[in-house]
């Protein structure tokens, strides 16, 4: 059974790799939020209550860099940055509300 055990290590890998960006705290907030669109840095901030400015823009820079989010500079005046989700990005919305929904139904309500 080398095929099923080289799978079952395929899928293990992938896993761990997507949970090493999503299983940060409030990604999966950030991408949530930008599912409704382009949006700005305050804009953002407000979205996402509770992360601190700091957080918010390694976060930000972090999800760039795995390309699932995209940073646009407009020159202006005023200089405005905006952040939106790529195709990568939008195609997790789904599967961001998949698991939602499982776990809402599978696992008990445990305060963080």
């Amino acid at each position: 059974m080398p095929e099923i055990e080289e799978a079952v290590q395929r899928c293990d890998a992938a896993v761990t790799l997507a949970f090493s960006v999503l299983g940060k705290r409030w990604n999966g907030m950030i991408v949530a939020s930008l599912g409704a669109g382009p949006s700005t840095f305050v804009a953002l901030r407000r979205a996402v209550a509770g992360i601190s400015d700091t957080v918010l823009s390694d976060r930000l820079a972090e999800l760039a860099e795995t390309g699932l989010v995209a940073r646009t500079v407009d020159a202006g005046p005023p200089v405005t940055v905006s952040y939106a989700l790529t195709a990568s990005g939008r195609g997790l919305l789904p599967i961001l509300d998949q698991l939602g929904e499982w776990a809402s139904a599978n696992l008990e309500r445990r305060e963080v």
